[in-house]
């Protein structure tokens, strides 16, 4: 759903709600005159440029870590 703008609050944050469009990919809709403006990004951004490292994430098979023998290490 796109974030909805009166064309006063988007003269005041033109520059950032730019950025966000183009940042996001995400529309933009502005009420003029009773009416529904929108600004689109032409080529939106790609999702997984967005991706962010994860260095503490478990790499590997899920079942090997289902069927782990975790008593071994275990202490009363």
């Amino acid at each position: 759903m796109p974030i909805q703008y009166t064309a006063t609050k988007l003269r005041a944050n033109l520059y950032k709600v730019l950025d966000q469009v183009l940042a996001t990919g995400k529309p933009v809709e502005i009420e003029w005159g009773g009416k529904l403006l929108r600004i689109v990004a032409v080529n939106p951004p790609n999702k997984l440029d967005r991706i962010v490292p994860h260095p503490n994430y478990i790499a590997g098979n899920p079942e090997e870590i289902v069927h782990m023998d975790w008593f071994a290490g275990w202490k009363p």
